[in-house]
């Protein structure tokens, strides 16, 4: 993980340094707490799917961990931590995760897409949010090539992300399915839309946290989507 950093990664570190206060993501925010609870309900309903009943011998990876939230979510839905990873580019990002995390998660810091991992060796790789994080193509199809090649035959990437742009903030770019699809071409390819969109959530749950799905009835007002791109068994 010592290899020079490549260009879109130092703006990667740059763009998260001017992103909004931490209070905005703060699960004390009815609108944060309710978009949590709707995806991990989402994807408890797709490991069910799978027949993935015992998640403690399922080998997972997140490229983005961040300061660990995510990992904890795995760790709570039975995943072992002898068998949960993470990599973070960010080294505040980094440090709390390690802090937080168990001893056996295995974290690394810096760029996924040079990380040396045993191809075929992954139940599981997930990302929440870093490729609307990356504004170079060429970038996002290294890594997504890094990912697919972790993937064992029967496993999959499972991605949760935005898919249209912000015109209020040049530094993440929407990723439409066509763009995924695109990304893993390979992949069985099965979706679902999440997220009620979070400008709306805000101000719908400063007049009552109730309206949130109310307003999340309607998919055209969800902006996420849930994927689960499966590589097919050999």
């Amino acid at each position: 993980m010592n290899a020079p950093q490549a260009p879109e990664t130092q703006a990667v570190a740059e763009r998260y340094a001017r992103r909004a206060s931490p209070d905005r993501y703060s699960l004390l925010q009815p609108d944060v707490w309710q978009t949590v609870q709707e995806r991990q309900r989402a994807m408890l309903r797709l490991f069910a799917r799978l027949g993935w009943f015992d998640l403690s011998q399922r080998r997972a990876l997140e490229v983005g961990c961040g300061a660990g939230g995510n990992l904890l979510e795995l760790l709570r839905m039975g995943f072992a931590p002898r068998h949960l990873a993470g990599v973070e580019l960010l080294p505040e990002r980094f440090a709390t995760a390690r802090e937080l995390l168990p001893p056996l998660v295995t974290l690394w810091q810096g760029d996924a897409s040079t990380l040396s991992i045993a191809p075929g060796s992954l139940d599981l790789v997930c990302q929440h949010t870093v490729f609307s994080s990356l504004l170079d193509a060429a970038f996002q199809q290294r890594l997504a090539d890094a990912m697919w090649s972790w993937v064992a035959p029967g496993g999959g990437v499972l991605w949760y992300d935005f898919t249209m742009d912000n015109p209020r903030n040049p530094d993440v770019s929407g990723v439409p399915m066509r763009r995924v699809r695109a990304l893993f071409p390979q992949a069985r390819i099965r979706y679902q839309r999440l997220t009620l969109a979070p400008p709306l959530a805000r101000a719908v749950c400063r007049v009552h946290p109730a309206l949130y799905p109310v307003f999340n009835a309607l998919p055209l007002l969800r902006t996420h989507v849930l994927a689960w791109l499966e590589k097919p068994p050999t």
